[in-house]
Parts: structure tokens; C-alpha cells; sequence
């Protein structure tokens, strides 16, 4: 069932300063020449944080540029929610530290761990709570450091990955704009091809698990390349045939940035040619959950996105899972 009247109301991100080149990448890398890299991936660079910054920091830029789009002050918002799978710490909630730092003291906050689908998870849940609550304030972040899990003897996956964070503030909008509907998959059967292995209650730290690199980010990416090109378009299908949509409608394509060849393909077989496919990973490379939002800022913030327009969103990863959304774009809120 298609619903409006949802949508969103301010966007934001964050980029750390350090800017991570090809050329940089392959000194403390095994292979990861600058040409193959921008072969195999468009990828050119990536932003890693600075040593005293962690997610929660990331978060809190990103925060804080979207509620000022929506001249929105902190303390409006009702709920807090961080999709991330880099938090700070396994305590307490990376979210209740974003609260903290921006003011958001009236704010119900939680953390979502979705992986690099969290953003479009994390919006589903946030237009379930307006729609409950019509008045309510909802402000979505995504961010990610993995440049602190990756292991670099591992050129194919060290040289995609990148840190950032992108926010969106939810609210009520006029109809028929906003939110049209969303889709969301969980495929745990494929667990396995995206995976940190060590830290949680399963196989807690030690020395054993350190020196094994059992702490390490690990992706087996010809897999998460087959499930993308399998169960990607089907979703995207499913979600505009429900929303009384063709591609043909479709004015913006905003996926995460995995990996451009990926997503040229992906393109191509969603039949999205039509589409104006948003892309920042030449910059600023996967910024896992993050990536979505920091696209769709970098449409918005660029005047890109026009009244009416429609926008496709679709986040893929880990778990593994796909999240997906279209809305009608309108950053004017519902009149009282």
C-alpha cells in the first residue's frame, strides 16, 4: 500500500579531512596499483578519520548539517536513529553519544546494524513513527569507519572502503510528496559473504583472534557481486510495480556506492538508463551505511533534486540485505 505525506525534510553529511589517494593507498597496500583501482572500481579516493575521531563523531557532523538544512533545532527531534556497523564501542549506543553531542535531549535513541543497507532500514523505521505520530521529528544517521577494520594485505576489499556519514531529518510533508513505499530484505542464508568474525559473544577478543586477524573486515566479493546482480533489480521491480511506478518515472537513482562497475551494471539491468544515477564514490569511495545518504546530500545540496521529483534509493550488503525506497522530493513540511 502506497502512502504519502512522509518524507524528508533536511539532508547532511560528513567527510573526515584526510584524503586517502590511489597513489597513497598502494604504499601500505599488497598490489593495489592506482590504475587498477580506478579500473576495477572508478574509485580515485576516499576520506579515512583522523585518529581521535570514531563513529560517533562522524555521525555528529552529519547530524548537525542536516537539522541546519531543515532549520531544525536539536532539541525538536523525537527520535534518534544511527544505522551503523562500526560503533564506537559495543556499549552504549552510538546513537545516545550523537544525542549527547547535539542536544537532542527530547530524543528516544537506538542503534540499527543493517550494514551498508542501515539508511534506507533506518528510513522505513523512521516513517512508521511519523505515520504513528504524525508531529514527531525524526532524525536518521548513517556513518561508518572502516578504515579501522579493513585489512590492508587485502588490496580487493582495502581499496574500496572508505569513512563518512550522511543524515536525514523525517517528517510529515504535504501530499502527495514524500514517501511512496519501501521495501526491505533479509537473506541470513548468505551471512556468510560479508563478515567482521571476532569481537561479539561468539568469539570474543584475545590474543588468539588478534593475531589471526579475526578482527578484520572480510567480503567475499564475487559473491556480494552475484547477489547484487540477483537480487537487487527484483526488488527495485517489486517496489515501483507496488507504488504505481515504471523506470521510465523515475527522475533520480541514488544506490550505494559499492563499486562503479558494479553499479554500471546494476544500472543497466534495473533498466535505470533514463535515470540520473547519483554517484560520489570516485571521491569518496564505500562508506558502507553511510553512502546513501552522503549521495542523495550531495543531489540535494548540488539543486539537483526539483519538487515532485522521483527519487530511487537502494542500500545492499551485509546480513546480507536490501533496502529500498522511492519518494516523491519535497522538503516542505505538512502546514499544522
Amino acid at each position: 500500500m502506497t502512502e504519502g505525506g512522509v518524507g524528508i525534510l533536511g539532508t547532511g553529511s560528513y567527510l573526515p579531512d584526510r584524503v586517502v589517494t590511489n597513489d597513497e593507498l598502494a604504499t601500505f597496500t599488497r598490489g593495489a596499483d592506482p590504475a587498477w583501482v580506478v579500473r576495477k572500481t572508478r574509485i580515485e579516493a576516499r576520506r579515512f578519520a583522523a585518529p581521535h575521531e570514531a563513529t560517533s563523531d562522524l555521525a555528529t557532523g552529519a547530524a548537525r548539517a542536516a537539522l541546519a538544512d531543515a532549520r531544525m533545532p536539536a532539541d525538536r527531534v523525537d527520535y534518534l536513529i544511527v544505522a551503523t556497523s562500526t560503533g564506537d564501542s559495543p556499549q552504549p549506543p552510538t546513537s545516545n553519544l550523537v544525542q549527547a553531542a547535539i542536544g537532542a535531549t527530547r530524543a528516544a535513541c537506538l542503534d540499527i546494524n543493517v550494514v551498508c543497507a542501515g539508511f534506507v532500514f533506518g528510513l522505513a523505521l523512521a516513517r512508521s513513527l511519523v505515520v504513528a505520530n504524525p508531529d514527531a521529528v525524526v532524525l536518521v544517521v548513517a556513518a561508518d569507519v572502516y578504515s579501522r577494520i579493513l585489512d590492508f594485505t587485502d588490496r580487493r576489499t582495502a581499496a574500496l572502503f572508505g569513512d563518512g556519514a550522511g543524515a536525514a531529518v523525517v517528517g510529515a510533508v504535504a501530499e502527495p510528496y514524500g514517501l511512496l513505499d519501501v521495501e526491505l530484505v533479509s537473506r541470513g542464508d548468505a551471512h556468510r559473504l560479508i563478515r567482521v568474525e571476532a569481537g561479539g559473544s561468539r568469539m570474543p577478543a584475545s590474543h588468539e583472534t588478534v593475531a589471526s586477524g579475526a578482527h578484520w573486515f572480510r567480503m567475499d566479493g564475487r559473491g556480494v557481486r552475484d547477489f547484487v546482480a540477483d537480487g537487487v533489480p527484483p526488488v527495485l521491480a517489486d517496489l515501483l510495480k507496488r507504488a504505481g511506478l515504471t523506470t521510465d518515472e523515475v527522475h533520480h537513482f541514488v544506490p550505494h556506492q559499492a563499486n562503479g562497475v558494479m553499479l554500471d551494471e546494476l544500472v543497466g539491468a534495473c533498466g535505470l538508463q533514463g535515470a540520473q544515477t547519483h554517484l560520489v564514490l570516485d571521491r569518496y569511495g564505500n562508506t558502507g551505511s553511510a553512502s546513501v545518504p552522503i549521495a542523495l546530500d550531495a543531489a540535494a545540496r548540488e539543486g539537483a533534486l526539483r519538487e515532485g521529483d522521483v527519487v530511487l534509493l537502494a542500500g545492499f550488503g551485509g546480513g546480507m540485505s536490501v533496502g529500498a525506497a522511492v519518494l516523491r522530493w519535497s522538503r516542505t513540511p505538512r502546514p499544522a
